[in-house]
């Protein structure tokens, strides 16, 4: 992706989400995974996807098991 590119998306997200702590690294190497950040957390990644002169973007959240907080299991209602 293009610097331009990660600079619309972050600004979007930002906006979208209304978070201003949502950031995207320039990749050190040309062509590496662009990684999503809130903070220092990883978020996941972005892809540009230019199919028949349409350009779009589609990220892709990481969501780890171990990450996710307990919750309580809710009751069957009864009829």
């Amino acid at each position: 992706m293009k610097e331009t590119d990660i600079a619309r998306v972050q600004a979007y997200l930002r906006a979208t989400l209304g978070n201003d702590r949502i950031r995207i690294d320039v990749p050190k190497k040309r062509g590496a995974t662009v990684e999503v950040f809130v903070g220092e957390e990883f978020l996941g990644t972005v892809h540009r996807d230019d199919e028949d002169g349409e350009v779009s973007f589609s990220l892709h959240i990481t969501i780890l098991d171990e990450d996710l907080p307990a919750v309580a299991t809710p009751k069957p209602r009864g009829r």
